[in-house]
């Protein structure tokens, strides 16, 4: 029905580098992290209230959106529908706001109709709340909680806002490694703004 973009072009990079203006929060320790992340084990999706969606339009949203890795948006071009090659779903993000700048990009650069492409769902974890002090992709969760956590010493995961991608490293030099590789895989989706998310 629709594509899945979860890599990021050099423009998103841009555009993300333009509303971010620099600014990271700080690093957390692995502790805090643990606590602020939602459970890996699912999505839910909100579908958004948009005049040219039909009720048949937001069940297959709400159906298909479940499937999706959060957090992630679906943009659709108003002209040509949920069906339309246009249509783009960016998942595995860090936040629904990096998910929306993804997929409006994309789904304004595939569009052949007039208007301008709009977000019509959101894609979060299951029992979503806004205040955490650190969002992590689904598949970035996951890895977190599974690898992460494991060994003694220094440790610490970088993250790619733009594009979704991270690296987790161990070692005395965890920061610089984590921020390094992080970088090399963001770049192969047209970024290269990691910071560290969490350190130990």
């Amino acid at each position: 029905m629709y594509r899945t973009e979860v890599a990021a072009t050099v423009i998103l990079a841009v555009v993300f580098a333009g509303l971010a203006g620099g600014a990271t929060a700080e690093p957390v320790d692995g502790a805090s992290a643990r606590r602020a992340l939602f459970s890996p084990r699912g999505a839910e999706v909100e579908v958004l209230d948009r005049g040219f969606l039909s009720t048949q339009d937001k069940a297959i949203l709400n159906e298909v959106g479940v499937q999706l890795l959060y957090y992630g948006a679906v943009a659709v071009s108003p002209d040509e529908g949920i069906l339309a090659n246009a249509t783009i779903a960016a998942a595995d993000h860090h936040s629904t706001e990096a998910a929306e700048i993804a997929a409006l990009a994309a789904c304004n650069a595939a569009r052949n109709g007039a208007t301008a492409c709009e977000i019509v769902a959101l894609i979060r974890p299951r029992g979503w709340s806004e205040g955490a002090v650190l969002q992590l992709g689904q598949s970035a969760t996951q890895d977190f909680r599974s690898n992460y956590r494991r060994g003694r010493g220094p440790k610490a995961l970088a993250i790619s806002p733009a594009t979704g991608q991270w690296a987790i490293v161990k070692g005395d030099a965890a920061e610089t490694d984590a921020l390094r590789e992080c970088n090399l895989r963001a770049a192969e989706k047209g970024a290269t703004d990691c910071n560290v998310a969490v350190r130990d």
